[in-house]
């Protein structure tokens, strides 16, 4: 693996606009003011781009993996609440395969199966010893709970579990797309990506990448009431939703998406674990959330009030803090290994 490390203050991915937002963006102090540097590595024989949050010096270290669709961009506010709380923590957020600015994958498809085995490659590059923790939000929460489960039979194809010392899941999916309870939208979606499967490349790939199909997907999953904030979540995702590198690569991230959920690992994930839900996310709705806590071995559930599916923009302290008090939980037993 190579490994390309500099510092940045915020520099700007070549796909965002070049004028200014006409309002004041939420946390933009905050994060304009959080340490982060750029580090680009090779996993599994193909770039990755990676972001770098806290102090170069700081020794935790915790890696977090954005949801379908995204890049490092929607979870920079957590993450930013997360370092100002934890000045000892570096954060590692990847741009996953094919989205951002991180290549596709060469050698399998952008399938739970082909993220997972990315994952557990970047984890043994970041913290070779096994002393990091593991987050996911949404698509991401799947990749995670993916990675670190406990792999299934026996023989030379199979990849042990990465060690971790604990797993935060945000907003994670409980339950399948196409199992809950918006499965006749969930079913529309899976019709427009059908239709642009089957459409010409160029066609298909508009489709997916239209303005229109970005808002009405945006619009879906925002629940503040507060004007500033629903326009700047509608912004972020004009900006970072269509930054996903071709359309094989999004039809194939996306079915994975809505075919499988973090319950189907569950039952190998032996980490601490802690389940950030939101109070009303219709993706990945609170009772699911609750049963997915119980097949958990080691897991605790805390709920985020008034919120919905996008907690990591409308809530981005309290998921902070949590994982913060999970961080310190965790710290006790770590140091009595050290000793």
């Amino acid at each position: 693996m190579n490994t390309d490390t500099h510092s940045r203050r915020r520099a700007e991915p070549p796909h965002d606009p070049p004028h200014k937002a006409s309002y004041e963006l939420p946390y933009a102090a905050l994060v304009g003011g959080t340490p982060v540097r750029s580090a680009d590595l090779e996993v599994r024989g193909v770039r990755a781009h990676v972001r770098v949050y806290g102090a170069e010096t700081a020794p935790r270290r915790m890696v977090f993996l954005h949801g379908l669709r995204g890049d490092h961009h929607g979870l920079e506010p957590i993450v930013a609440h997360l370092v100002q709380a934890r000045p000892d923590l570096q954060v590692w957020v990847p741009d996953l395969p094919g989205f951002g600015a991180s290549a596709p994958l060469r050698d399998r498809a952008h399938d739970v199966a082909g993220y997972a085995a990315w994952t557990a490659e970047l984890l043994a590059a970041v913290a070779p010893e096994g002393d990091v923790v593991l987050a996911g939000h949404s698509f991401g929460s799947i990749v995670a709970a993916a990675t670190v489960a406990a792999p299934v039979g026996t023989g030379p194809g199979l990849r042990p579990a990465p060690s971790v010392r604990g797993l935060v899941l945000v907003n994670p999916i409980a339950t399948a797309a196409l199992d809950g309870p918006r499965r006749a939208m969930s079913a529309v979606t899976v019709g427009v990506h059908r239709l642009a499967a089957a459409l010409p490349e160029r066609a298909g790939t508009g489709l997916l990448r239209h303005p229109l199909f970005t808002r009405i997907a945006s619009l879906a999953m925002v629940t503040s009431t507060d004007r500033e904030m629903r326009r700047w979540i509608h912004a972020e995702h004009d900006r970072y939703f269509s930054g996903f590198a071709d359309r094989r690569t999004l039809l194939e991230a996306f079915h994975a998406s809505v075919g499988t959920d973090v319950a189907a690992y569950a039952p190998r994930i032996s980490a601490p674990t802690l389940l950030v839900a939101s109070e009303n996310d219709d993706v990945a709705p609170l009772p699911s959330q609750r049963v997915l806590e119980s097949t958990l071995a080691d897991a605790r559930l805390v709920v985020i009030p008034r919120v919905g599916h996008l907690a990591h923009y409308e809530a981005p302290g309290a998921v902070a803090r949590e994982t913060a008090g999970f961080l310190a939980a965790l710290e006790p037993a770590a140091g009595r290994d050290e000793q």
